[in-house]
């Protein structure tokens, strides 16, 4: 029973992950983080690396998510969503078709292209899938990136596997420290050990070949193999399986856990919601110039999907020299400089940025 609903989750998750670069928002990736301008396109906006604050907030909400989804939920992760479970089962499902026999071999052969197709989707995470499909084998950077992450991938997911999970997956270890004896595990049920036949089919179904019946295993991903086949067992004598899922979800600890993870995610929306649409920096060269004669250096951020068409201008009685009347794309940055010529002396000088429904002021020090 739970074979059927597991892949079904499985194949979304593959789905999902593989086609999420090839979803558009507002002209741009649902997700991606572009290197070049050091931003992350996040479901129909962009933060810029240098707004620690929402990367904060958005690292924050999903370590909440991530400790709420655990300490309730125990390794549901692991056993149904996790890429490398994904991998493994999706393939050995297809090599199931070649006999006992040569179904090692299959599985690893299927996975040379699964791990290719793995290698594709972590670039196109960085690089627009378009644009990386079009450089792929012309630029010797996106080229060697995905070659080592093929081999990579491939190597990992076929000869080290499962083993993965029970001796160097991060994940796995955080997990001890979040359980608790309420969590949702998979546990067998000892009051009944006098009438399990001990036929071991358990055993031999266990991904990472654990024994449920000696009790709870740090190694068990929650994937309920044990459970589906103690359930054809059991079934044919009237009895529900010896091993199944144990736990409480709904207690104390799932709505206060629940609850912050909600508020994160609220303080996040709320956040980039209300961010400006524009930022204007602005900061003083430090190079010498004659009496009288300052250059600036300015940066204008777009934090919105408009265009603008902006204005450079001073309050003060001074001239600007160098362009002034400049286009912001959406989501884009754009950096100059501007000299800033006085026949007075001033301490400060405001440097102005207009535009449709935009005015902002920026002061640096004149020398």
């Amino acid at each position: 029973m739970w074979k059927k609903y597991r892949t079904t989750v499985e194949i979304l998750q593959a789905v999902l992950l593989s086609g999420l670069p090839f979803l558009s928002i507002n002209g741009h990736s649902a997700f991606r983080f572009d290197i070049g301008e050091l931003k992350l396109y996040f479901f129909g906006t962009a933060i810029w690396i240098r707004e620690f604050y929402l990367i904060l907030a958005v690292t924050l909400f999903f370590l909440l998510l991530i400790t709420f989804v655990t300490s309730i939920f125990g390794r549901i992760w692991c056993g149904w969503l996790c890429p490398q479970t994904v991998l493994l089962d999706l393939s050995d499902i297809i090599a199931k078709r070649f006999g006992r026999k040569g179904r090692d071999t299959a599985q690893k052969l299927l996975l040379l292209p699964f791990s290719a197709l793995v290698s594709l989707t972590l670039i196109w995470y960085f690089v627009p899938p378009a644009e990386m499909l079009g450089q792929l084998f012309v630029s010797p950077t996106i080229t060697a990136f995905f070659i080592v992450l093929w081999i990579s991938v491939y190597l990992e997911l076929a000869f080290l596997g499962r083993k993965f999970c029970t001796s160097v997956c991060p994940y796995s270890m955080l997990q001890n420290v979040l359980f608790d004896k309420d969590t949702v595990v998979i546990e067998y049920d000892v009051s009944r050990d006098d009438t399990c036949m001990k036929c071991d089919e358990c055993v031999k179904v266990c991904p990472v070949g654990i024994d449920i019946k000696k009790g709870l295993n740090t190694s068990c991903i929650a994937c309920a193999e044990c459970i589906d086949i103690c359930r054809t067992i059991s079934g044919k004598r009237g009895m529900p399986p010896f091993p199944d899922y144990r736990g409480n979800i709904l207690r104390p600890k799932s709505f206060w856990m629940g609850g912050a993870t909600i508020a994160a995610a609220i303080i996040l929306f709320l956040l980039i919601w209300f961010r400006p649409p524009l930022d204007f920096l602005v900061t003083r060269d430090s190079e010498s110039l004659p009496a009288g004669l300052n250059r600036y250096s300015y940066t204008i951020y777009n934090n919105s999907q408009k265009s603008y068409t902006l204005q450079l201008s001073s309050p003060d009685q001074v001239i600007l020299i160098g362009e002034r009347k400049l286009l912001l794309e959406p989501y884009s940055a754009v950096h100059g400089k501007i000299l800033v010529k006085s026949a007075r002396k001033l301490d400060k000088v405001t440097i102005s940025l207009s535009g449709e429904n935009i005015s902002i002021n920026r002061d640096s020090g004149f020398l």
